[in-house]
């Protein structure tokens, strides 16, 4: 067994996807979430497939208390931090709400890990922080500017992220910033599970074929685009879930390249002496956009069903067009997307129809 791995959010949609391929490359995973955008089961399902219980704590990266008890409890080679809040539409709602969850419990999190010092941390940032970009496709010295508070509270994180790496060089800090995340575990036993009404595109574009939505609101048609909807970089979760095992494989290597970090005490007896990545952006996505429209097309050919939709006004905040560039995740982690629109369609319509209520019982 490779390193014991904190992730926080490890029961929302990428950490429960992310807890697999860690386990598949031969790290240890311990969950910590609140389950309030996320569920239980889901943590059941990766334990199934995985064929091992997987140590799941409930509580909230704001409760430094419980934090305390988590890391003394375990020895840590590093954290993966997915928890946090990610509705656009929420966050304009309820910028404080955000600002809180996002930005004052990652500080939380992260005083705990250096009391431990436990200072190898990869976050999951976001796309949202280049705002409407300059140019296309989004390299990461991109210039960065938010167009809404869940944009801001990813970018204020980032902020945070590189004054502390500046103040102490044996933090190793990896900001994985991706793309749209979409697609589902092949099994169709683990995949995107949203609270009411679903805020991202697939999910809602699902729910609409398996009968359980009338129909799909397109936000803009008006955009300067191929047929005048939003055009996103869309990445399969289980690539995205690769990206982060790259990650921590890049951090090993950096830290200990002779003898690669195989255990614990290794890896906290070096990071203090190296501290040799410091604040380390990398994008995470295809660096091909896809329009909503091309999207749609795509599930209903996979579906065999119709998707019904209706275009209506723009959403606040939201942006023409976003796709990556990256070329930096291939050339440092070795890392780069395989899986294509059809297999993320392909994907989430298993996920679906397996699951039409989710997490929930049929």
């Amino acid at each position: 067994m490779k390193n014991k791995i904190l992730v926080t959010g490890g029961a929302g949609y990428i950490g429960s996807h992310t807890c697999i391929a860690l386990h598949e490359a031969g790290y240890e995973v311990v969950v910590y979430d609140n389950l309030s955008n996320s569920s239980r089961e889901a943590i059941n399902r990766v334990s199934t497939l995985i064929g091992q219980t997987i140590v799941f704590i409930e509580g909230d990266v704001r409760d430094d208390e419980l934090l305390r008890e988590v890391f003394a409890s375990h020895e840590f080679f590093g954290v993966i931090h997915f928890a946090g809040l990610k509705a656009v539409g929420e966050s304009v709602a309820k910028p404080l709400l955000y600002y809180n969850n996002n930005v004052s419990g990652t500080i939380a999190l992260l005083e705990v890990m250096a009391e431990y010092d436990v200072k190898n941390f990869v976050f999951s940032s976001s796309a949202t922080v280049y705002g409407d970009p300059e140019t296309l496709p989004i390299h990461e010295l991109s210039k960065r500017s938010c167009t809404n508070p869940y944009g801001q509270s990813k970018l204020a994180v980032e902020y945070i992220l590189e004054d502390l790496a500046i103040s102490d060089k044996s933090w190793n800090l990896i900001a994985l910033r991706y793309f749209n995340p979409v697609g589902a575990h092949p099994s169709g036993q683990i995949g995107e599970d949203p609270n009411d009404i679903p805020n991202n595109l697939m999910p809602y574009i699902s729910q609409v074929a398996v009968g359980k939505l009338d129909k799909l609101s397109i936000f803009g048609n008006d955009y300067p685009t191929v047929d005048g909807t939003g055009v996103r970089d869309f990445i399969h979760v289980t690539d995205l879930a690769q990206g982060h095992v790259a990650a921590l494989s890049y951090l090993e290597q950096q830290i200990s390249p002779e003898e690669n970090c195989l255990n614990t005490a290794i890896a906290k007896q070096t990071s203090a002496k190296s501290g040799s990545v410091g604040f380390l952006p990398i994008n995470l996505g295809t660096g091909k956009g896809t329009s909503v429209l091309e999207l749609v097309t795509a599930f209903a050919e996979v579906s065999k069903q119709p998707i019904a939709y209706q275009f209506v006004e723009r959403r606040a905040g939201d942006i023409a067009s976003c796709y990556a560039s990256a070329d930096k995740a291939q050339a440092l982690l070795g890392w780069q997307a395989k899986l294509s629109i059809t297999d993320m369609c392909q994907d989430t319509w298993r996920w679906q129809n397996m699951n039409p209520n989710g997490y929930q019982a049929s």
